[in-house]
């Protein structure tokens, strides 16, 4: 679904609290084992009322993501970007995107993924960044707002069942640590 044409962004906080996490592309590596990590929390959401969603810059890569089952949630579509720009989730240059994309956190981030057997690909919109959305039923209150400075910035699942003021006991995946080229668990 786009937003633009479907579901005004206010609409999806309406009647509930929700958790919008904005990917970087639905082929990214990384925003795929960020957006099953967030799936952890759902069973936990759903029982607090609070909706998960996914929003995407560009149906490129859509089907795959749906297919892959990567977020346990809804997910939208926002081709122009509006969204994107209006909570700040900044663009990368050609030049900022590759040392960013080489970053240590990219590279954790990757080699969990890759011990999870999370595939990626190159496809699609390089320079957007994402970032995370908590907002309160109704929309009286933003409880998080959160913008990728690297590709490979999260928010922990503690974090977001905090502001939400949940309990859960899901558990994140271990990260990596990696020294260059060698990561190690």
């Amino acid at each position: 679904m786009s937003l633009s044409d479907s579901v005004e962004l206010q609409a999806l906080w309406r009647d509930q609290p929700v958790v919008l996490f904005f990917l970087r592309r639905f082929g990214c590596q990384v925003c795929r084992w960020m957006a099953s990590e967030i799936s952890k929390l759902e069973p936990d959401l759903r029982a607090s009322g609070v909706a998960l969603v996914g929003v995407g810059p560009e149906e490129f890569g859509l089907k795959e993501f749906v297919e892959g089952g990567f977020l346990k949630g809804s997910i939208y579509v926002d081709e122009q970007k509006k969204s994107y720009k209006d909570l700040g989730f900044k663009r990368y240059t050609a030049l900022s995107v590759v040392p960013a994309a080489l970053g240590k956190k990219v590279r954790d981030a990757a080699s969990k993924a890759n011990a999870e057997g999370i595939k990626g690909n190159f496809s699609g919109d390089l320079l957007q960044s994402g970032g995370m959305l908590v907002v309160s039923k109704g929309g009286e209150k933003v409880l998080l707002h959160f913008i990728q400075d690297s590709p490979g910035d999260h928010v922990p699942l503690e974090d977001i069942a905090k502001v939400l003021d949940i309990s859960s006991k899901a558990k994140a995946g271990q990260m990596p640590v990696c020294n260059d080229s060698v990561c190690t668990r």
